[in-house]
């Protein structure tokens, strides 16, 4: 039996689009964030795009891409972390997580200040994030405060930036 432990993240390559795709697809029950990430990867830059692999086969995938924050300084690089599936055989195991923190540590290598999400509130807590409006950040979707999450990767990075928060246009669609 293949563990966590097995697991090789690497850089999303070329050839990975299809599985990335069918790891989407799977973990979200829709075509949505498939979608998503092939209209990322043409539309954005800097980016950081993670797949987890077991045995050659891709099992996760993470995404990180810029997000724009309305007073933030021109040197401040923010990113958003979306998103992030595995497939449904391999959730609740580790592999997100992993991605995740390996996703984190190459946004702190790209350079990136802070990273922005939209998601679980039990969940992203465990990395540090925490509610976004904590530093004056607000989110362009209405969602819920404790939702919209926010870490920064350099200490400080975030004090006097307010704000909205607005993903790529990609992001409409979903």
């Amino acid at each position: 039996m293949m563990r966590v432990s097995d697991a090789v993240v690497r850089s999303e390559a070329a050839g990975d689009a299809a599985a990335v795709a069918a790891v989407h697809r799977a973990a979200f029950g829709r075509a949505d964030e498939a979608a998503l990430v092939d209209r990322l990867r043409v539309t954005v830059q800097p980016r950081v795009s993670l797949v987890a692999c077991i045995a050659d086969q891709v099992v996760g995938h993470v995404f990180f891409s810029p997000v724009a924050i309305a007073t933030r300084p021109v040197t401040l690089l923010p990113m958003g972390l979306a998103p992030v599936g595995v497939l449904p055989a391999w959730q609740r195991r580790g592999i997100g997580s992993v991605l995740i923190g390996a996703g984190l540590d190459a946004c702190r290598t790209l350079g990136a200040h802070a990273v922005v999400v939209l998601g679980h509130a039990a969940y992203y807590p465990r990395f540090g994030f925490v509610p976004a409006a904590r530093f004056g950040l607000r989110c362009e979707y209405d969602v819920p405060d404790d939702v919209f999450m926010a870490l920064e990767l350099v200490p400080g990075a975030l004090s006097g930036v307010t704000g909205m928060v607005r993903y790529a246009p990609a992001f409409a669609d979903v």
